[in-house]
């Protein structure tokens, strides 16, 4: 996986989403071999010339203007973090890549350490977990005790038995982490570690294959995952991602359970809290 083949298909599973006729572009009838919008038609709505766009999706145009991109992602309609990866790939940033962190910004296990009724931890772009408290550590503890070389989250939502039967919103939790790794990836297209894990995940589990194929992008800061432990039973959490300024590739996740919750007086019961 490269920067121009990942733009290719992202340009390519956009077109495919986009029905023709709400668009319209008109048909005539005729039958279509592939789903979607055909290239020359994506040009015509997006205002640009066929050649033009069509080097833009082999990779051959890295000096399209910001502008021509955007009517791009006008005609494709695209949210605003797909229009985000398609200026990253289509018009990379000629700078260093900026290296992981092995831990956590500074402070942050602190941080952590002080929300004792807060499960909590940090990850990287690569979906990496640099740190975490106790009661992260009572949900995820399968994750959380692996060594530093296998704790990617990524890696556990898809090759652990286990990650499908605590998470019952798998399939949702398959496409979060997916979604990070593609985002990491537009951000530092040149991270061989991602690219490594990425090839690991692809060769091993046909369902990431399927999930990082459909080319999911969002960048969530909030929502909620239900969950069913071995030791705890079934209950929901709300999730905030919140970006650690310092070190823009880490993301500090905090989870929180609704009022009159039974979660918080088990944990404490059980695990004297």
């Amino acid at each position: 996986m490269n920067r121009s083949s990942e733009l290719r298909a992202f340009l390519r599973s956009r077109r495919a989403r986009l029905n023709p006729a709400e668009l319209g572009v008109p048909t005539y009838g005729e039958r279509r071999r592939v789903p979607g919008l055909r290239r020359e038609e994506l040009a015509r709505l997006a205002g640009l010339g066929v050649d033009y766009y069509v080097r833009l999706e082999q990779g051959r145009n890295e000096k399209i203007s910001a502008e021509a991109l955007d009517a791009v992602a006008r005609a494709l309609r695209l949210t605003s973090v797909e229009r985000l990866h398609l200026h990253r790939l289509a018009r990379p940033v000629r700078r260093p890549m900026r290296a992981c962190s092995a831990q956590a910004a500074p402070g942050l296990q602190r941080l952590l350490d002080a929300m004792p009724a807060v499960p909590a931890y940090v990850v990287g772009r690569r979906t990496e977990v640099l740190a975490w408290n106790d009661p992260a550590r009572l949900i995820f503890g399968d994750v959380l005790a692996l060594t530093p070389q296998r704790r990617y989250m990524a890696r556990q939502v898809f090759l652990n038995p286990g990650a499908r039967s605590l998470f019952r919103d798998w399939d949702m939790k398959a496409r979060d982490v997916t979604a990070r790794l593609r985002l990491g990836f537009g951000r530092c297209p040149d991270d061989e570690e991602l690219l490594s894990l990425v090839d690991e995940l692809s060769a091993a589990s046909s369902d990431f294959r399927r999930i990082w194929e459909a080319h999911h992008l969002m960048d969530k800061s909030h929502g909620s995952y239900r969950f069913s432990h071995d030791r705890l039973g079934l209950f929901t959490l709300a999730y905030r991602a919140l970006r650690v300024p310092e070190e823009p590739d880490q993301l500090l996740i905090t989870y929180t359970w609704g009022p009159g919750s039974t979660l918080a007086t088990a944990l404490r019961k059980g695990h004297g809290w």
